[in-house]
């Protein structure tokens, strides 16, 4: 009896992770010319010891994710002039390397899981946008002028 439950076990632990032809290939990826994309959002995290950076952006990245962790900076951009919460214009390059058929079909049917690539992020660079001045400046005249609604 306790040998049907090893088996068992073993069979849970091949279930729960990749078969190594797949692992290989994962790990062996071939990533392709960096794409650089522009976006537009703002830092969640700074990791000043690892040169790093947790960034949200408002717009996708193409392999729909939102939040970039641990992305790596230029070694020229000064860690101390970065400010969380402020919105920043990215320039990242996109490395990307393309599964076989035969890894995308697995983790789609044993993992429910959509990936035609592995995707590698680097902040190529990153600049602090001036939000505040593309507002309209307030017109001197709106409702200060003594005309209106009080009739």
């Amino acid at each position: 009896m306790p040998r049907a439950k090893k088996t068992e076990a073993q069979e849970g632990k091949e279930e729960e992770g990749l078969p190594k032809w797949a692992e290989d290939e994962i790990k062996s990826a071939q990533f392709g010319k960096p794409e650089v994309m522009t976006r537009t959002g703002y830092i969640l995290e700074i990791y000043e010891k690892d040169h790093r950076l947790d960034i949200q952006v408002y717009e996708p990245m193409p392999d729909g994710r939102v939040i970039i962790e641990g992305i790596s900076l230029p070694k020229e951009v000064k860690m101390s002039d970065l400010m969380k919460g402020f919105v920043y214009e990215f320039k990242i390059n996109v490395y990307a390397a393309p599964l076989s058929d035969k890894v995308i079909e697995l983790l789609k049917t044993k993992f429910s899981l959509e990936m035609k690539a592995i995707f590698n992020f680097e902040m190529k660079e990153l600049a602090l946008m001036d939000v505040e001045s593309d507002m309209p400046a307030p017109s001197p005249s709106s409702g200060d002028d003594g005309e209106g609604d009080d009739d």
